[in-house]
């Protein structure tokens, strides 16, 4: 693990672990965005700056990679904070699938309306499907997907997380990264806290993960919080929340699923 940013290596070694530690460290002479002027961004709203201090995206941003031309799928967007960020990260030659469902409350698509009016969101596309379904047919060889604090939400949901997670893994390139943060319950918790606390447990979503086809590759510790006991509804912690995040990987001699 490397102290300063709190990432380590999954089990994995070899070019996938190569991969990884490229983009946590740098990318081999690729071009590379700059996190921290990008969360710094006068432009931000004063609510984005706010989530900042719980959600930590100058390092989830450089955990995940995203770098200027990627094409990037954000997963369970909500209200399109996240998807703003790496909006600003892949710049105006990448592109960022910012996804929802059909049916998501009302409030959350009208604050990812509002800002979706913003300059930076210029090279965002709204999706709204079934996150079973989540990716449009015209849509693959992405080098991203994002999967934040929303994975947990699927399984309340009426969602065959089966399907759902071999669409992601077909509409990935060969080598690109899917990457997850969610809330952690506790061991042996499974999918029973899912609604009533919002937290899923991480073997779980592991399991889920690699079943369909999937390698972990690293992990990060920078929103891990062991004072947090897991018994409490996120939205009413009176400690920040115990969160993983996890990055996978679609080997690059995936066969087709």
């Amino acid at each position: 693990m490397n102290a300063r940013s709190g990432f380590r290596a999954g089990p994995l070694c070899g070019l996938a672990c190569l991969i990884v530690l490229a983009g946590c460290a740098g990318t081999g002479g690729r071009e590379t965005a700059d996190y921290s002027a990008i969360v710094a961004s006068p432009d931000r709203s004063e609510a984005d700056r706010q989530t900042d201090r719980r959600r930590k995206p100058e390092l989830l941003l450089a955990f995940a990679g995203a770098r200027p031309g990627m094409r990037v799928l954000d997963m369970g967007a909500g209200g399109g904070y996240s998807t703003e960020l790496l909006a600003r990260a892949v710049g105006g030659r990448g592109i960022v699938y910012a996804q929802d469902s059909a049916t998501s409350p009302d409030r959350v698509r009208q604050r990812f309306e509002e800002r979706a009016k913003k300059p930076a969101m210029k090279n965002v596309v709204r999706v709204l499907r079934d996150y079973d379904d989540p990716i449009p047919p015209d849509v693959g060889d992405l080098d991203l997907i994002t999967f934040f604090f929303a994975y947990h939400d699927t399984a309340f949901m009426d969602v065959d997380r089966a399907k759902m997670n071999q669409r992601l893994f077909a509409a990935l390139a060969p080598g690109g990264m899917l990457v997850l943060a969610d809330h952690s319950a506790q061991p042996g918790a499974g999918i029973s806290a899912v609604k009533s606390l919002h937290r899923i447990e991480e073997s779980v979503l592991r399991q889920e993960i690699e079943a369909a086809g999937f390698q972990l590759v690293a992990e990060a510790d920078f929103l891990r919080n062991p004072d947090d006991l897991r018994d409490t509804v996120v939205f009413r912690a009176k400690v920040p929340v115990d969160e993983f995040v996890l990055k996978f990987v679609k080997p690059k001699d995936a066969a087709a699923r």
